[in-house]
């Protein structure tokens, strides 16, 4: 053997000395980010001899290890953000091991958010309420939250993982949106929000509006916004109504009697609020009028005695006295309810009624005024009239306007003896002992009066024959003289 030969063979012996595997060195490939949904390659190598097998794990918080697999490249076809992590590979022959860790930090948009209330369950209006708002990204997410409105855009309410409403209002309630964004993408979650409240003031409606008349269908309406819903409760001049709780109400023949102020009560298990007042007033023609008479009793007259007349009417009702004439005709006595005799007279004695007037128009019943007087001064008459012979029969009559009717008397003057009683006084045989000066009296219950006197003369039959005489000799010469006269005239 040369000496070269011998040099190559020592050379040889050296390279084959047996090593354990150096520490390994790790390369990720592509470099730089890794994102999520890319294939990303660790290799592994380390010097050894004799070659090292590799086996990769996965380094758990805990500081445990999985085996990954037992190659010189980990292979992630689709990396996901659950890969992120420290991985260890590990060199190793029969020599010995040596590791080396390396961190894999895998970038990715946000996951869908997480939305979380404080206080959890019925928010009440007037509470302080957190929305939070959580997203799994790398990058850190930043975040937006918005108010999402029915048929209007989206409005910023606030950057930040929380929304804070520290008086929560009715008006708060609805959709909001929390936009989690990082470089790599966007992703967002819907909450919403149902802020339960009291009443807020009912308002109450009529329908018809306008005027209302007796026999029409009336709604009444109650609403007030409320969460939950508000049950109603009606009351007619403060006084509560036992009516169907539905909304609205119908009166479906509107009455005189329902005439009144109206309003309704809201009420919900969060509290309770009244709404204005309502005045409902119904128009209805005049009902039957009442008629009254003051004093009620007999009427003197004299006395001061008043007529009223009343009907329920809407509007108010005028009204007008009339009395009934003879032939049933009515004249106008006085425009108002009242009709006043200050010092009622005989002659109003009679039928009155009043007429009750709006658009529409009802007349009352009759009634009569009787007045009671003392009899007015009477008449008195004879018969025969003229002379009145001795022996004849003479009557006396009398006669007076009396309410109630008179009573009659006789008297002779300077004679306080009743000579008759009754409304005539017969004389069947009158003597000149009876001649004289005769009055009557006529009374009632409420006075009395007397009559003038009626003069009685009787004369005898001589006188009577003597007076006949000269008065036929008076006309024969009257006649005989005419006569003369006459023919003087001619000649």
């Amino acid at each position: 053997m040369n000496l070269r030969s011998a040099a190559r063979g020592f050379l040889a012996f050296l390279l084959s000395v047996p090593d354990a595997p150096k520490t390994p060195s790790v390369t990720v490939s592509p470099s730089g980010e890794i994102e999520e949904g890319s294939s990303v390659t660790l290799s592994c190598s380390s010097d050894a001899n004799p070659a090292a097998n590799y086996t990769w794990f996965k380094v758990n918080t805990d500081g445990s290890s999985r085996a990954m697999n037992q190659r010189q490249q980990l292979i992630f076809r689709n990396m996901l953000s659950s890969n992120s992590g420290q991985y260890r590979c590990d060199a190793r022959n029969e020599l010995g091991t040596k590791s080396k860790l390396i961190t894999i930090n895998v970038k990715y948009a946000p996951k869908t958010p997480s939305v979380t209330v404080s206080p959890s369950g019925e928010i009440e209006e007037g509470s302080s309420v957190t929305l939070s708002c959580s997203s799994d990204a790398n990058p850190a997410a930043n975040y937006t939250w918005f108010n999402v409105n029915t048929g209007r855009p989206s409005r910023v309410m606030n950057q930040g993982q929380q929304l804070v409403f520290r008086n929560i209002l009715s008006s708060n309630s609805g959709q909001y949106l929390c936009e989690a964004r990082n470089k790599l993408g966007t992703e967002s979650k819907l909450i919403t929000i149902n802020v339960k409240y009291a009443p807020k003031t009912p308002s109450v409606t009529v329908s018809p509006s306008g005027e209302i008349e007796e026999g029409r269908s009336v709604t009444l309406s109650c609403s007030s916004d409320a969460n939950p819903a508000a049950n109603y409760t009606w009351f007619k001049n403060n006084q509560p109504l036992v009516w169907n709780p539905s909304q609205p109400y119908t009166f479906p023949s509107v009455r005189p009697e329902d005439r009144g102020t109206y309003h309704c009560h809201a009420e919900n298990k969060y509290g309770h609020l009244s709404s204005n007042s309502l005045f409902m007033d119904v128009k209805y023609a005049p009902k039957t009028p009442s008629v009254t008479m003051s004093p009620s009793g007999e009427i003197e007259e004299g006395s001061s005695v008043t007529l009223s007349c009343s009907s329920d009417a809407n509007p108010a009702a005028k009204y007008t006295w009339f009395k009934v004439n003879t032939g049933r005709s009515s004249r106008v006595m006085n425009q108002g309810q009242q009709l006043v005799f200050r010092n009622i007279l005989s002659s109003n004695s009679g039928q009155y009624y009043c007429l009750v007037q709006t658009e529409l128009r009802t007349a009352s019943n009759l009634i009569t005024i009787n007045v009671k007087y003392a009899p007015k001064t009477p008449s008195v008459t004879v018969s025969p009239s003229g002379e009145i012979e001795e022996g004849s029969s003479v009557t006396l009559s009398c006669s007076s306007d009396a309410n109630p009717a008179a009573n009659y008397t006789w008297f002779k003057e300077h004679d306080d003896s009743v000579k008759e009683s009754g409304q005539n006084y017969t004389i069947t045989y009158i003597t000149s002992e009876l001649e004289g000066n005769y009055y009557c009296q006529a009374h009632n219950a409420i006075g009395l009066h007397n009559s003038t006197f009626l003069v009685i003369k009787v004369t005898s039959s001589s006188s009577s024959s003597q007076t006949t005489t000269v008065a036929v000799t008076t006309i024969v010469v009257f006649l005989a003289t005419i006569l003369l006269l006459v023919f003087l005239w001619m000649r």
